[in-house]
């Protein structure tokens, strides 16, 4: 082991031994100041009662929602936090200035906190289980903390090297807002509202849903140590997410829905990227790991 390595991990170890500190720290007290920005976004959506809507206009924010949903769940997720797949070092960039635009903050802070989560998930030292904090602050509480606003780069070393995501990080705000001043001036105020406003209302609420709901309410196929619940309905909102507790089960995998019936709109897309070379290496699921403590054949919780 060489001695970057080496310090990446005895850092990781030092962070798992102080980290209930840290999240009493982080989840007592919410930065209201810092929170501005996000309240503000959910005050903006209450002007499509000045703008009025038009077919074009759900169109955009549909297709907004749709579009920046799958660069959330197929690269901040399946990619960033999981290395689900592999890609260049141009396309990765390409792939985290995409997610950007859904202002859900970097891909490096994205991954670092989903990383943290699965690593301590329905846990104590957990940001964001509902368990723990209860139902609303999984859902939106959380990541508002003072603590949260920061990149956990210590779970991140396979991303730190690259100077161009740390400076996306920085700057994450910038493709999101470049998104909607393009609309505004584009589309006007009416699908600057609707594109916009709403849409990115609804897409973090729908995002949202796998930090609470799929903790809450669902089915168990496997016996993970966690909460986690497969939910057919959040799958469809979230383009695959919802087969949480699969996830959860075998997080490496490109594929949520483990099985043909379980649609997952973004190992779709994800499929039909390596099929035109943007990505390759599509990770899938082990016939073992299907087998492994399924609850249908008797495993406990």
């Amino acid at each position: 082991m060489s001695s970057t390595i080496r310090t990446r991990w005895n850092l990781l170890q030092w962070i798992d031994g102080h980290v209930d500190d840290h999240r009493e720290l982080a989840n007592d007290r919410i930065e209201w100041f810092r929170a501005v920005p996000f309240i503000l976004l959910h005050v903006a959506c209450l002007g499509v009662f000045f703008v009025g809507v038009s077919p074009v206009a759900l169109a955009v924010a549909g297709a907004l929602f749709v579009v920046r949903m799958f660069f959330i769940t197929a690269f901040y997720h399946r990619y960033f936090s999981h290395r689900a797949f592999r890609t260049s070092r141009f396309f990765q960039l390409c792939m985290g200035i995409a997610g950007c635009t859904a202002g859900q903050r970097g891909p490096l802070w994205w991954a670092g906190h989903h990383r943290h989560h699965h690593a301590h998930a329905d846990s104590p030292a957990d940001y964001h289980s509902p368990r723990e904090k209860g139902f609303l602050w999984s859902h939106t509480g959380w990541f508002l903390t003072e603590a949260a606003f920061a990149t956990p780069v210590a779970l991140l070393p396979d991303f730190e090297e690259y100077p161009e995501l740390r400076l996306l990080d920085r700057f994450d705000w910038v493709p999101f807002v470049l998104l909607g001043v393009g609309l505004g001036v584009l589309g006007g105020a009416q699908v600057l509202f609707w594109g916009f406003f709403v849409s990115t209302v609804l897409l973090y609420h729908s995002t949202y849903t796998i930090n609470s709901f799929a903790h809450r309410f669902g089915s168990r196929r496997f016996a993970t140590r966690d909460d986690s619940r497969n939910n057919f309905a959040l799958a469809l909102l979230t383009l695959g997410e919802g087969w949480h507790n699969n996830h959860h089960h075998y997080p490496a995998s490109a594929r949520q829905g483990f099985y043909w019936w379980e649609i997952d709109l973004s190992y779709y897309g994800l499929w039909l990227m390596s099929k035109l070379h943007l990505i390759k290496d599509l990770r899938g699921v082990p016939a073992r790991a299907l087998a492994l403590r399924r609850i249908d054949a008797g495993a406990g919780r």
